[in-house]
């Protein structure tokens, strides 16, 4: 979230006028076939992995397999993410494939990440409503460091240059979230989710323990789930963090309130691929249940209407955004820094 001064576009966005377009295009449609694919592509990619480290076995150059599960395994999630969001397909068969591909495939809870999910997704950056810019380990908002102290306040002085270090912890971070989750009352299908994060445990841990040796087996769990880490806090920040925060007015227009708090990455197919379509944030978030293939078709539609209504529209590349990020990032943490000098 970014303390810089927020932008003032015209109080008419005309958000129903480009949602008919949209709709009238097709595009919020599932798209049962091409998820199809992706999924079976993630699939034969899991057991290609499976089937290295069973050929490898007790040799240390599994190790070199760790890299590309954590490629394959965020993939996944990505594939659960779209699925979640209704892209694939709806009704209870979308629940019973977030359940495969959340829980059992990656280890995640489902129902505990789609309320923290879309909680971010209705009022996104909103330092009072957004889980993703609560205080935690980062600090977002100069606001929120001033009451930091001890080793938060370190943290807090330094975090631009221990973010992406910090992101190694990330999927660490997501397990142990999921496993309290369902540890406690209220989650839909509690049992049945809990039984599923166990499923994935005692798999993830057969694998490694019985074709490899356990020396071998740690520091395979810890490169894969670092990189896991590191790929999705990648994939998720350069989308937010820095925008400019917003008005009563503009958080109460459902398309200044995605518009403006979010920031597209430049880039072409391979960027949608490796990103899980998370580049095109922007659309992304005006239409979470469209389909992420026809995100890049609407995406020049939403720009034109953007631009016709004086509405910023931001895009940066892929390392410009982390730049964006880091100095954001820096500037939250002056304030602090600035006490420590004038002691």
């Amino acid at each position: 979230m970014s303390t810089t001064d927020p932008v003032h576009p015209p109080l008419s966005s005309g958000y129903s006028e480009l949602v008919r377009e949209i709709r009238g295009q097709g595009l919020l449609h599932p798209r049962p076939r091409y998820y199809l694919a992706v999924g079976a592509i993630d699939l034969a990619a899991l057991i290609a992995v499976v089937a290295g480290l069973v050929l490898l076995r007790d040799s240390w150059w599994t190790l070199a397999l760790a890299p590309v599960l954590a490629v394959v395994s965020t993939q996944i999630a990505f594939l659960s993410h779209d699925t979640a969001h209704s892209q694939v397909c709806r009704g209870r068969t979308r629940t019973v494939l977030c359940l495969v591909q959340g829980n059992l495939l990656s280890g995640l809870s489902y129902g505990w990440w789609v309320d923290k999910h879309n909680a971010h997704h209705a009022h996104p950056n909103d330092l009072e409503s957004d889980p993703d810019v609560a205080v935690g380990a980062l600090v977002f908002d100069a606001g929120q460091a001033g009451a930091r102290t001890g080793l938060a306040a370190w943290m807090t002085r330094h975090q631009a240059g221990l973010f992406f270090p910090m992101l190694t912890f990330e999927a660490w971070n997501l397990h142990v979230s999921s496993v309290r989750a369902v540890l406690r009352p209220g989650l839909r299908h509690r049992r049945t989710e809990a039984l599923l994060l166990l499923g994935y445990a005692v798999l993830y841990v057969a694998l490694l323990g019985t074709t490899m040796t356990w020396p071998q087996a740690l520091v395979f769990l810890v490169i894969h789930q670092g990189l896991v880490g590191v790929y999705l806090g990648c994939s998720f920040a350069p989308s937010h963090k820095g925008m400019p925060t917003l008005t009563p007015a503009e958080d109460a227009d459902p398309l200044l309130r995605q518009v403006l708090s979010s920031r597209n990455i430049l880039g072409g197919r391979f960027v949608d691929v490796a990103l899980g379509g998370l580049n095109l944030q922007i659309e992304h978030h005006l239409f979470p249940s469209m389909p992420r293939p026809n995100l890049r078709r609407a995406q020049p539609i939403v720009e034109r209407h953007c631009r016709a209504h004086g509405i910023p529209y931001a895009e940066s590349t892929l390392l410009g955004s982390y730049g964006l990020a880091l100095r954001h990032l820096h500037r939250v943490g002056a304030p602090l820094r600035a006490h420590v000098e004038d002691r």
